[in-house]
């Protein structure tokens, strides 16, 4: 039986099959963006082909599908998702256009406001009100929640945002109007806060609700039609999507709470840090994903990569969990360009899947990273008719910046490799840590061409390519967990708050998560959480309760002194004096699927095939040897510089580097 990973990215879409044993086929096409089913039926076929069987028998052997998807992203970047109204308190309804009193710019004095998107028209205000304990103060007017309705519907709005203050002390009013709404619009989606993010800060629960409300319905569609066309084709098996914050849920799961995949594409390439953290025995790594469109950048610290509950998606406000990762417009197909001082650029505009690169022939003109490579020589110029194409955009580029065609193109491999360089400062340096005490895992069809110079600059000393880079995000879907994050708000003072009582709060938590895994029967582990803060502090910080005994007598005084150790580790100091304030419960209800099996090379020896020769430009042109990555033994090992090359890959590996082949048949590269 198989199970097979599928990552739809802006301009390609990745699959991986795995089998029983670990051995694993890989399949590659163009993504679809006005239907992405297309291109992942189509990617599937050619799966298909390449293990010898057409896609029904493929399918009738293939027990789970995991799928990273890039339609709750799109819709919300794109500004292409649904006519949504929000009915809020009486009196509230511009939370979402006040936003935090902050521009994003502050002193751009002709910065223009940002056009929420929820008009003001279709943000109503509903007469009721909760206290911030839970108690009614005002009962939910049935007049004028009618009339609010009626104006949605008259307004033709196709979902509908709920969120009322403090509704997430006492969600009954909530409970209500969503009731109502069914009722008088059957069609549309509804989405209620206290479903959605139960927790303090109105601001941020506002706009999440409103996110799920808008990309719900597009999210919802494609994948209700990909569940159709799946099982026309005679799958029967379960088809598990890629979250935010790094675990799979269910179809049904993850329609409801559309928002939670809203990052769900570049969470597979961190699932796969975490898994290769295992493989490699390495757990500082900063993973990076360097595709067609873009570049995806995280950090895991012994084994484990950062959540955040503060992520933007374009000008929207995401406060569910979701993994920390920091995305550059930098990828191969990241366009070069040059402003009217002469100054070389390169992104964040890219040429996509359509029309591609030049050397794509598809009709593309425009100088991309792609382009550059192929004119110094790193990439096989047989497999893009020749190159010519390459050649012309890039002297275009050289022509407008007075240099040579060689000069140019390295200078767009330069400025793409700083920038992306600085995104891996941001992740690490910025936040207090030191990369050069990291090693660093490169894939994406991309990542190989540029890793080892992105490592000098950084002073890395170890790079890590695995066989399947170019498809890894897809590959490390596979080995992911099933994982429903829950949080709800308590404050309350440390002193204050009982054992009994927190143990209460946590086990309610768990049994909601428990009972949103269905009929899972297999292992499943609890990880229990707390934001806490100083009392004159309005942040928190979130502090994992891993390891902690919730029996212990001395529960309260263990908890204040882990959070003193965490606010000393991220700001330099704590304040043991000082009352500390429990926020938000939070608990993540963890269902562990099947370890992925990992293939392993063939034992140490000679290669198979000797390598092939190619002529490449570094500061000069030199004739190296290329190697099929497929084709090296464990423990071989090569001095650079040195081509790699795949199906779907190519890695350079310079002067004053070495490679060995690691027991799974991966790149493992030391930079002098």
């Amino acid at each position: 039986m198989y199970r097979i990973g599928v990552d739809v990215g802006g301009t390609f879409t990745d699959l991986a099959a795995v089998d029983g044993e670990g051995r694993v086929v890989i399949a590659k096409c163009a993504s679809t963006p006005r239907d992405p089913s297309e291109g992942l039926m189509e990617g599937l076929g050619l799966l298909a082909s390449e293990l010898g069987l057409d896609l029904p028998a493929l399918l009738a052997r293939t027990e789970a599908i995991v799928h990273g998807t890039t339609v709750a992203t799109n819709a919300l970047l794109e500004k292409k998702g649904a006519r949504v109204g929000l009915l809020t308190t009486e009196g509230h309804r511009d939370v979402i256009e006040m936003r935090e009193g902050l521009k994003d710019d502050r002193y751009n004095l002709r910065m223009p406001p940002p056009v929420p998107l929820v008009p003001r028209a279709r943000r109503l205000g509903v007469r009721e009100r909760m206290r911030f304990d839970g108690t009614v103060a005002m009962p939910l007017a049935a007049a004028s929640l009618d009339a609010a309705i009626r104006r949605l519907e008259t307004a033709g709005v196709d979902s509908v945002a709920i969120c009322y203050l403090h509704s997430y002390r006492n969600p009954r009013h909530e409970i209500e109007t969503g009731r109502a709404v069914a009722r008088r619009l059957p069609r549309a989606y509804v989405s209620l806060s206290s479903e959605v993010l139960p927790q303090i800060k109105e601001y941020e629960r506002v706009w999440t609700t409103v996110v799920n409300a808008y990309v719900g319905p597009a999210l919802t569609r494609y994948l209700v039609r990909l569940a159709v066309e799946l099982r026309a084709r005679g799958y029967r098996g379960d088809v598990l999507i890629m979250q935010s914050h790094g675990g799979v849920a269910p179809v049904r799961e993850s329609a409801r709470l559309a928002a939670g995949a809203v990052l769900s594409g570049p969470a597979g390439g961190v699932a796969a840090g975490r898994y290769a953290a295992r493989l490699l025995r390495e757990g500082n790594l900063v993973t990076f994903d360097m595709g067609g469109t873009s570049t995806d950048i995280a950090l895991l610290q012994r084994g484990e990569p950062q959540l955040t509950g503060e992520k933007r998606v374009g000008l929207a406000r995401v406060a569910l969990p979701a993994l920390d990762i920091h995305t550059l417009g930098a990828g191969g197909g990241s366009i070069a360009w040059v402003d009217p001082g002469r100054i070389l650029h390169v992104g964040p505009e890219s040429a996509g899947a359509d029309p591609g690169p030049a050397c794509y022939a598809k009709g593309g003109t425009r100088a991309t990273v792609t382009d550059a490579n192929l004119v110094l020589g790193y990439l096989d110029p047989r497999n893009f008719l020749g190159g010519d194409a390459a050649h012309r955009a890039v002297a275009e580029v050289a022509q407008r910046l007075g240099t040579s065609l060689l000069a140019a193109a390295e200078g767009v491999s330069r400025v793409v490799n700083t920038n992306m360089a600085e995104g891996i400062k941001i992740v690490s340096v910025r936040r207090g840590v030191d990369p050069r005490r990291f090693a660093l895992v490169a894939f994406g069809g991309a990542a190989g061409l540029h890793v080892t110079e992105v490592a000098r600059l950084l002073e890395i000393r170890r790079v890590v390519v695995p066989s399947v880079a170019a498809v890894l995000s897809a590959w490390g879907m596979l080995a992911t967990d099933l994982r429903h994050e829950l949080v709800r708000s308590h404050i309350s003072e440390v002193g204050s708050m009982t054992a009994p009582g927190l143990r209460r709060l946590f086990a309610q938590l768990e049994r909601q998560g428990r009972k949103r895994l269905g009929r899972f029967d297999g292992p499943i582990r609890v990880h229990r959480s707390l934001d806490m803060r100083y009392g004159e502090q309005i942040f928190e910080i979130q502090v994992p309760l891993d390891g902690v005994e919730l029996g212990s007598p001395a529960l309260m005084t263990e908890i204040a002194d882990r959070f003193h150790t965490q606010h000393e580790a991220l700001y330099a100091y704590s304040a043991a004096g000082q009352e500390v304030v429990i926020v938000n419960a939070r608990v993540a209800v963890v269902g562990e699927l099947p370890v992925l099996p990992a293939q392993t090379a063939a034992a140490s020896g000679r290669a198979t095939v000797g390598p092939a020769r190619r002529r490449v430009w570094l500061g000069d042109w030199i004739e190296v040897p290329v190697y099929r990555m497929d084709a090296l033994p464990a423990g071989h090992e090569v001095k650079g510089p040195a081509v790699f090359e795949s199906a779907t890959t190519t890695v350079l590996v310079r002067e004053g580097e070495r490679v060995t082949i690691t027991p799974h048949g991966w790149l493992d590269i030391r930079i002098g």
